[in-house]
């Protein structure tokens, strides 16, 4: 059964009014709506997670008034029978975890009993995990050499960073992306966080042909404490280069570029007044001759920052750009389609992270460079490498 367009796709990066919301849903009987709370909640979240949330629970109520169900208060076999629904539909464990913590918050909110902490609901969760397994599927990481075992001494290969940035182009687009890329690589940020940057917060260090970059708010630090990530030279001569050529002196970094092309024109010759046509003679420029117009490329910077949702798109641009200049030519085109479906905005965090892991940092250190809370996510980005450079394959590469 079909499921409508999630409000987060159609509203883009509008407020949700999370009271608003609550007032379709398709309830038993009236419910009185806590506005004070509600506020309260939507204060204290990102206006992603508000987004998320009202998406996920339009998708639940639709659910509901397709299967003559009641949305508020749902019963656990409501629950249950959506979730299983889902799951049909491809739904990952991840995903089923996330829509049963809406409906657990929305009933919260309406101070109406949870019913995702029925035992049913949680029983039917556990069989879709044990059936499908709960394995996240990972972002490519986008490492700065590819694929290699020393990040210091080889040579880069496969997918890398160095290819994308060494095949950007000197115009606007191509000056931006280089300096998005070297900026998403060296800080390991998020989209959200990576479009959030502003001039503003670049500050100088103690190298001098280096930077730090001021992190106000994150995921994992939704009360804005702040954090701070290194910019390395290169990073800082990409901005200072796109930064010239946009004229961008404050305000978002990184910014929309709408680019119009207009073909050449040839010259055309001049007409004798007499070979007008009485229907043509209105208009005697008809008889002057024009010039030449070569072929025109015009770009217009926008003055609010990228979308979140723009960041995977332009990396997989840059990698088929690299690819046709030729930078990453151990590649083929069948490597290169496979390699493309894993890309997302999230490949340069995952990258860092790896080769973070491949240079002989602890886990502590990975932590603090990418302002995780929780080893989980490290350690998971991080399995296959830690795999191959186990004690079992440090063994088996030794006895061949």
């Amino acid at each position: 059964m079909s499921l409508p367009a999630p409000i987060s796709s159609r509203r883009g990066r509008q407020a949700v009014d999370l009271a608003w919301e609550v007032t379709k849903l398709n309830c038993r009987s009236p419910i009185t709506i806590n506005a004070e709370l509600i506020a309260a909640y939507q204060a204290a979240s990102s206006p992603h997670s508000l987004r998320a949330l009202a998406s996920d629970i339009e998708a639940f109520d639709h659910w509901c008034r397709r299967n003559g169900r009641v949305t508020s208060p749902a019963t656990p076999e409501t629950v249950a029978d959506y979730l299983d629904a889902r799951a049909g539909q491809g739904a990952k464990p991840a995903s089923l975890g996330r829509y049963k913590a809406s409906i657990a918050k929305i009933h919260q909110l309406l101070d109406i009993k949870d019913p995702t902490q029925a035992e049913l609901v949680k029983l039917r969760l556990r069989a879709i995990r044990r059936e499908k397994g709960s394995t996240q599927a990972q972002a490519r990481p986008l490492r700065f050499k590819g694929p290699v075992r020393n990040v210091e001494r080889d040579a880069p290969r496969g997918l890398n960073v160095r290819g994308l940035l060494e095949a950007c182009a000197d115009d606007l687009p191509g000056l931006r992306n280089r300096a998005l890329l070297s900026v998403a690589y060296d800080t390991g940020l998020r989209a959200s966080e990576l479009v959030a940057v502003e001039v503003e917060h670049i500050v100088d260090a103690i190298d001098p042909e280096a930077r730090l970059l001021t992190i106000s708010r994150s995921k994992g630090d939704q009360e804005g404490k702040g954090a701070t990530a290194f910019l390395s030279p290169r990073s800082v001569r990409a901005i200072a280069a796109w930064t010239a050529a946009a004229d961008i002196e404050e305000g978002p970094l990184f910014r929309r570029v709408q680019v119009r092309r207009y073909k050449a024109r040839a010259a055309v010759k001049g007409r004798r007044i007499e070979t007008i046509s009485g229907r043509e003679s209105w208009d005697l420029r008809k008889t002057l001759p024009k010039s030449a117009v070569p072929a025109r490329t015009e770009y217009d910077v926008g003055e609010g920052a990228l979308h979140p949702g723009s960041i995977g798109p332009i990396w997989r641009a840059m990698i088929r750009r690299a690819f046709d200049k030729g930078a990453l030519s151990d590649l083929t085109a069948d490597d290169l389609a496979q390699l493309l479906k894993g890309v997302s905005a999230h490949s340069t965090r995952v990258g860092l992270n790896q080769d973070l892991f491949a240079s002989g940092e602890d886990l502590a250190g990975i932590m603090d460079a990418l302002r995780w809370k929780s080893p989980r996510m490290p350690l998971a980005y991080n399995r296959n490498l830690a795999a191959e450079q186990g004690a079992a394959g440090r063994l088996i590469a030794k006895i061949g």
